[in-house]
C-alpha cells in the first residue's frame, strides 16, 4: 500500500507539492446514487416539482461544485478543469436516480476529487429540491468509476 501523501514526515496533514510534477492529460469518472419513492421519481420525470427542473438544476450544481472542489476540501489544490460533464438518469426500475460525472483537465494533478464532489453535490441538490415531499431519500453509494492519467496510470472499478 502506498504512502499517505497528504501527512508529512512528522505526521502533520500539509499540502502536497506537485511543482515537479509534469503536466498531463487527466480525467476521472465518479457515481452517486439518489433512491426515493416511485412518485417522487415520477414527480422529477414528468417535470411536475414546484421548484423548476430538478435535473437542470443539479447538473449546474455539479457543475459548480466540481469548480470549486479546492474551497471544500482541504488540501486540495485549486485545478483549472477544461472539462464538467454531469449526466443524470432516472432509473425507474430501482427507484433511483443514477448520477455521473466526468471532469477533465491538463496538469499537475488528478482531477478525482472534482468528480467525487460533482456527483455528491448534484445527489445533494436532488434531495434539497425535493426534500419538501419525501425526507427519507437515500444518498449513496457515491464512488470513483475510472481514472485515467498521471503516474499511477489507468484505474477502473470492475463491474
Amino acid at each position: 500500500m502506498s504512502q499517505l501523501t497528504h501527512i508529512n514526515s512528522t505526521g502533520e496533514a500539509h499540502m502536497v507539492d506537485i511543482s515537479a510534477k509534469a503536466e498531463t492529460s487527466r480525467e476521472a469518472r465518479a457515481e452517486a446514487f439518489v433512491e426515493m419513492k416511485p412518485e417522487t421519481l415520477a414527480m422529477i420525470i414528468e417535470g411536475r416539482h414546484h421548484k423548476g427542473d430538478v435535473f437542470a438544476t443539479a447538473r449546474i450544481a455539479g457543475i459548480q461544485a466540481a469548480k470549486r472542489t479546492w474551497e471544500l476540501i482541504p488540501l486540495c489544490h485549486p485545478l483549472q478543469l477544461t472539462k464538467v460533464e454531469i449526466q443524470l438518469e432516472a432509473q425507474t426500475e430501482y427507484n433511483r436516480v443514477r448520477i455521473e460525472s466526468c471532469c477533465r483537465l491538463t496538469g499537475r494533478t488528478g482531477v478525482e476529487m472534482e468528480a467525487l464532489t460533482a456527483a455528491s453535490v448534484a445527489a445533494l441538490t436532488i434531495y434539497d429540491m425535493c426534500k419538501a415531499v419525501q425526507k427519507d431519500m437515500v444518498i449513496g453509494p457515491v464512488r470513483l468509476l475510472e481514472k485515467i492519467g498521471g503516474k499511477l496510470g489507468h484505474f477502473k472499478v470492475e463491474q
